[in-house]
Order: C-alpha cells, then sequence, then structure tokens
C-alpha cells in the first residue's frame, strides 16, 4: 500500500491528467507571451535596468509570478469544492489519509506542476540568451519556495470560507497588487518609501529577488539567508494554518 501522501497526490494527478488541456495556455503560453510582450516590446523603450537589458532584468520576475499566481489560483476553487461540493476531504477521512496527508498530497502536486512550468520556461528564456549565470538552474527551487509560501496560507483561506465570492477579494486585493508592486516589472525603490515595506511583505518580491540575484549572477539586495529565510518562514506559517484550518472544517 502506498503512503497515505502519495495516494492524495496520484488522485489528484489522475484528475488533473483530464483538465491538463485547459491550462496549457495559463501555464506555459501565456509566461512566455508575458516575456516576448513586455521583456521585448516594452523592453525596448525601457532600455536597461541595472547594467543589463530589461529581458534579462525581467525573466525571474515573470517566473517566480507565474510560481506565485499559479499556486494561489490552484489552492482557491479546487480546495473549497472538495470540501463544500465534492466532499473529498470528507470521504478521505473515513480512510487511513491524515490532515496532512491531504494537506501535502496536495502541495505535492502544486509544486509538480510549478516545477515543470518553472524548467521549461527556464529552456525557453536561455533561447532568448536572458540567462547570464549558471546558478539559474536553482531558480526552480526558488519558485518551489514561492509556491509553497504562496499555495500553504491561500489552502488554509479556502478551507475556512463559505462562498467562493471571497475568492474575488484574495484575486483584487492579494495576488494583483502582488505582482504588480513586488519587483517584477520594475525595482521596488522606485515606490514611494511608505509603500515599500509592503512589497518586502509579500513572499514574491523575496522570490522574484532570489531569482534575478540567479539568472544575472548578482547579489540580491538583502543577504540570501534573509530572503531564503523568510520564505520557509511563509511556508511554515502557512502550512500549520492549513493543516488547523482542514483539521477545524473536517468536524462539521
Amino acid at each position: 500500500m502506498v503512503h497515505p501522501t502519495v495516494a492524495v497526490l496520484e488522485r489528484n494527478l489522475a484528475l488533473y491528467r483530464r483538465l491538463w488541456r485547459a491550462s496549457a495556455f495559463s501555464t506555459f503560453v501565456l509566461p512566455v507571451l508575458f516575456l516576448v510582450s513586455i521583456g521585448v516590446g516594452v523592453g525596448g523603450y525601457v532600455g536597461e535596468i541595472g547594467g543589463v537589458d530589461y529581458l534579462a532584468w525581467i525573466v525571474p520576475g515573470v517566473m517566480a509570478s507565474t510560481a506565485f499566481q499559479m499556486a494561489i489560483g490552484e489552492s482557491t476553487y479546487s480546495v473549497l469544492g472538495d470540501f463544500k461540493w465534492v466532499r473529498a476531504y470528507h470521504a478521505m477521512r473515513a480512510t487511513p489519509v491524515e490532515v496532512g496527508d491531504m494537506v501535502w498530497g496536495w502541495l505535492l502536486y502544486i509544486l509538480i506542476r510549478v516545477e515543470i512550468a518553472a524548467v521549461v520556461f527556464l529552456g525557453i528564456t536561455a533561447l532568448f540568451g536572458a540567462l547570464h549565470s549558471p546558478w539559474a538552474v536553482l531558480t526552480p527551487v526558488v519558485a518551489a519556495l514561492v509556491a509553497l509560501s504562496a499555495a500553504a496560507p491561500v489552502m488554509a483561506f479556502a478551507a475556512s470560507i463559505e462562498h467562493d465570492s471571497y475568492f474575488a477579494l484574495l484575486f483584487r486585493f492579494v495576488m494583483i497588487p502582488s505582482t504588480l508592486f513586488a519587483g517584477v516589472f520594475f525595482p521596488v525603490d522606485q515606490l514611494p518609501q511608505l509603500v515599500r515595506p509592503l512589497a518586502y511583505l509579500s513572499p514574491l518580491w523575496h522570490g522574484v529577488e532570489l531569482s534575478r540575484a540567479a539568472t544575472l549572477g548578482t547579489s540580491p539586495p538583502w543577504p540570501v539567508w534573509v530572503h531564503a529565510g523568510y520564505l520557509l518562514l511563509c511556508c511554515a506559517a502557512g502550512l500549520a494554518w492549513a493543516v488547523a484550518a482542514f483539521r477545524k472544517r473536517l468536524q462539521d
């Protein structure tokens, strides 16, 4: 008998096998379109940032934001639906599957999807000549940390609500502002000084800076261990919240 966590992962992958075509555009094509339209198109007007062309500067931001958005998107309706409409988690509760297995099974599923997207995107950007350092091979690891730090708390949020209308608030007031103001498209130091701490609170900003340091072979604005430590802290806090939220929801 396989481990319960692997069984949950296998169930999620089996479901995704029926739906992968619908997500192929947003997973693989949309980031490349961003790269071409903004990195190449807008980059022709922007010129250089930090001594490198705008295309090379924006690549790590697009990769990290793709992982961030994918993790949030996959942790909303699917998780709430498995509680409220499908009641798949309630069915799992009648088996040897524990709450931790449910949470980790879903997170591993998200990680697999994010890693495939990150590796494919990395290969495409290499063809554009946008990678300036061999440390770029570490960017999928950073993407995994960004995905975990975003997916775990959103899973907890999805397990705590009754109506999917709350997801619109999550997208409008968390996901979109984080993407716009976390250093993906322009440096955070161009923001008003009072607003910058909000960007620093976003795990996406730390992921963007680590990825940018890896692809450009430069040093991030803060020590690497601070960026990585903050992402790990977000992952641990989100995971604890998700396990508690799942356990409380399964008591109904």
